[in-house]
């Protein structure tokens, strides 16, 4: 038996226009998965997702439009999703936002905006999910390094991957006697086009691939990789855990 076949399993993957969920939900449908996304506004990107998905063989996913900041959109997505689909095996929470501003300049509507897209959305939608998985399911969510650490004009983000990484750690404490794991992955320096939001983006890439001991920053294949692998029987054992997937950037001083 092949860990990696998901023939016949369901997966939802937030924020599948961008590179990283592109990868994703390229990765699961080239191995059998009905895969379900959500994009907010970047048509092209989920265009590109529904191309690169249908040329690696896998089944035309289904494509849910949706602004998470918007209250109760999470929960609407995944009744949808329930609906349309029936009840999935694995859930990535990666669709992610937020205001790149100093902490002192934040105002309220920045902080609760980014917060509402980046954590609350995680748990609302697990909320929905969770209870219809099957043992054996899992849920996985995209976190930072800022999460820990400080990085200039990150404070709301970062605050809200910090949040994220806790909840993923209470839900898989609450999740785990249902067979359920719950992870967090977190990405380095990955060369996406979020990047370019960065105004030191260049530099960022520079450093990084500089300080990296396997030579490299990570690309998008390199998270969907690990997704994979904690989506499959190999990782039950692994709970509530942040896995870094940075070439070993984060172990250095």
């Amino acid at each position: 038996m092949n860990a990696l076949d998901f023939k016949d399993r369901r997966v939802l993957i937030t924020g599948g226009s961008g590179d990283i969920g592109r990868a994703m939900c390229t990765a699961f449908a080239a191995r059998g998965a009905q895969v379900a996304l959500t994009y907010f506004s970047d048509h092209d990107g989920r265009e590109a997702t529904e191309k690169a998905i249908a040329e690696a063989g896998g089944a035309a996913p289904l494509c849910i439009r949706c602004n998470l900041r918007d209250k109760g959109a999470a929960a609407e997505v995944g009744q949808q999703v329930l609906e349309e689909l029936g009840p999935v095996d694995i859930f990535i929470s990666n669709a992610a936002s937020g205001v790149l501003r100093p902490a002192m300049e934040l105002s309220a509507k920045h902080w609760q905006w980014t917060m509402d897209i980046n954590a609350r959305s995680f748990l609302a939608l697990t909320q929905v999910l969770a209870p219809k998985m099957p043992k054996g399911g899992r849920i996985m969510a995209l976190t930072s390094a800022g999460a820990g650490r400080a990085i200039e004009n990150y404070a709301a983000v970062g605050a809200s991957k910090a949040a994220l990484e806790a909840t993923v750690r209470h839900l898989a404490m609450e999740l785990g006697k249902d067979g359920i794991t719950v992870n967090a992955l977190c990405p380095g320096v990955v060369d996406t086009k979020a990047l370019t939001h960065f105004p030191n983006r260049e530099q960022l890439i520079q450093i990084a691939a500089m300080r990296t001991p396997n030579g490299r920053i990570a690309t998008p294949k390199d998270v969907a990789d690990v997704a994979l692998l904690l989506a499959s029987p190999l990782a039950q054992m692994i709970q509530g855990q942040t896995i870094a997937i940075d070439g070993g950037y984060s172990i250095l001083a």
